[in-house]
C-alpha cells in the first residue's frame, strides 16, 4: 500500500493563503497518464500477438491514439457511453490490421487487460509528489477531479503513490456527469463543501479542466505542458511545470 508522504519542494516563506481548496486534475496533471499508456499498449501488442496482422506496430499505435483523442473528446461532452469508448478505441485500431477479424469480444479482453496494464504502471509527472507535499504541507485541502473510470482510478492512485493525499476524490462516474459539464463541478463542491470563492482549478486540460473551472467562476492555474500553444483565453495562472506553482502558492 503507498500512502501519501509529506515530501515537500523547498519551501516558500509563509504567506496568507488566499485559497483553502484546490481542486487537482490527476490524469497528465498527477499521474503520468500518456506515457503509462505507452508502455502499456506495447505490452498489450506482444500479449495478443497483433503482430500476425500488422506489418507495423506504430500503424497499430498511432490508430488507437487517433481513436482515443476522439472518443474521450466526444466523451467528455456526454456524447458517447462509457461503454462504446470501451470497446470503439480498439475496435478501430484493430480494424488497420491486415485480415484480423475484429470482434466485440476481442475488444473487450484488451480494453480489460490494457485497464489492468495502465493501472498498475507507477509513472507520474515530473514534480507531481513534490507538489502535493508541498501544497499538504502549506494546509491546502485536495480535492482530486476525473473523468476517469472509478475502478480504474483508483488502483492508479494507489500505483502512483497518492493514497491518502486527497480530502476528497471526485469521479464522474459518481458525479453522473463529465468535466466540464456545471453539473460536474455542483457535485464536486457539494462532496468537497469547498466554497468557490476560495477554490482554485489546477489542470492540464483546457476543455475539461480550464474552460469548465473558467464557466464555473473559478481561479485557474493551466497547466500547460505545451509552451508553443499558449492559453486560448486569459486564466489566471499559466505554468509549463509543475515546479512552477509552489511559485504562486
Amino acid at each position: 500500500m503507498y500512502l501519501c508522504t509529506l515530501t515537500a519542494i523547498k519551501l516558500q516563506p509563509m504567506k496568507e493563503l488566499r485559497y483553502s481548496d484546490l481542486f487537482v486534475d490527476f490524469d497528465d496533471t498527477l499521474c503520468d497518464t500518456h506515457g503509462n499508456a505507452v508502455l502499456a499498449l506495447q505490452e498489450l501488442f506482444d500479449d495478443f500477438g497483433l503482430k500476425r496482422w500488422f506489418a507495423c506496430p506504430q500503424l497499430f499505435f498511432d490508430a488507437y491514439w487517433q481513436a482515443n483523442i476522439d472518443l474521450w473528446r466526444r466523451y467528455g461532452k456526454g456524447e458517447i457511453s462509457r461503454d462504446f469508448l470501451i470497446e470503439e478505441r480498439f475496435r478501430r485500431p484493430l480494424s488497420e490490421g491486415s485480415g484480423l477479424q475484429v470482434t466485440r469480444q476481442l475488444c473487450l479482453e484488451m480494453s480489460d487487460r490494457f485497464l489492468d496494464l495502465c493501472a498498475e504502471k507507477p509513472g507520474v509527472v515530473d514534480g507531481a509528489h513534490e507538489l502535493v507535499g508541498y501544497l499538504r504541507s502549506r494546509g491546502y485541502r485536495l480535492h482530486l477531479c476525473s473523468n476517469g473510470f472509478h475502478e480504474v482510478q483508483y488502483r492508479k492512485i494507489r500505483s502512483c503513490g497518492f493514497e491518502g493525499c486527497f480530502n476528497t476524490i471526485i469521479l464522474s462516474e459518481d458525479a453522473g456527469v463529465n468535466k466540464p459539464a456545471r453539473g460536474y463541478f455542483d457535485y464536486a463542491f457539494r462532496m468537497s463543501k469547498a466554497n468557490p470563492a476560495t477554490t482554485l482549478m489546477i489542470g492540464d486540460g483546457w476543455e475539461s479542466d480550464m474552460r469548465g473551472a473558467l464557466d464555473y467562476g473559478l481561479d485557474t492555474i493551466f497547466f500547460n505542458r505545451f509552451p508553443d500553444y499558449p492559453a486560448p483565453q486569459p486564466v489566471t495562472h499559466e505554468v509549463h511545470a509543475l515546479s512552477q506553482i509552489a511559485g504562486i502558492l
